[in-house]
């Protein structure tokens, strides 16, 4: 069926923000219980054109990335908390050089050559409609995370409040596709 009015709007249900799923080629644990996610902002920068009245603002040539924000449960083992703790680790090796190269040593096979880029990973985040069903992707190249929250314990606490931890990503780029993987 063909719409007679072009510009308008064939689906009228709004966008839920309890449709997503998260995934990271790196380490699966990571996002398993992954429970907030958003899209990062995109800035284009501006240049100056002089002018002998006013300088007009145009629009420059390169893109800022925000950062990757994810919030997920922490496991009762811990095991998607340390996953990404051992990844900051092994990029920062505070301790010795060795923290590093078992980072980026292929399948943790010593035998097997070493790959600077397995300190990166891609991931996506599916947009999903009221059906549960994925309508978008976005495709996040080269992630590394720069940052993990401290888990607090506190034993006055009444209430058991489920640990969540924040993880903060950089990235080189993100873009938008179709359930089908084609630009949007």
């Amino acid at each position: 069926m063909t719409c007679s009015f072009p510009r308008q709007i064939d689906n009228r249900n709004f966008l839920s923000p309890v449709g997503f799923k998260f995934t990271l080629a790196k380490d699966p644990k990571i996002v398993f219980f992954c429970n907030s996610a958003r899209i990062p902002e995109i800035t284009l920068s501006t240049n100056l054109q002089p002018s002998y009245l006013k300088d007009i603002d145009v629009p420059g040539d390169k893109l800022t990335f925000g950062d990757l924000n994810l919030k997920f449960m922490v496991d009762e083992n811990m095991e998607n908390y340390m996953a990404v703790h051992k990844w900051l680790y092994g990029l920062g090796f505070p301790e010795t050089a060795q923290q590093y190269k078992d980072l980026i040593t292929i399948n943790n096979d010593i035998t097997q050559s070493q790959d600077p880029k397995s300190a990166f990973s891609d991931g996506s985040l599916f947009i999903l409609n009221s059906n549960y069903n994925t309508t978008a992707v976005i495709k996040f190249k080269d992630l590394y995370p720069i940052s993990l929250s401290s888990l607090e314990f506190d034993a006055t606490q009444t209430d058991i409040q489920y640990f969540t931890s924040d993880v903060t990503f950089k990235y080189t780029v993100y873009n938008i596709l179709d359930k089908n993987n084609k630009p949007l």
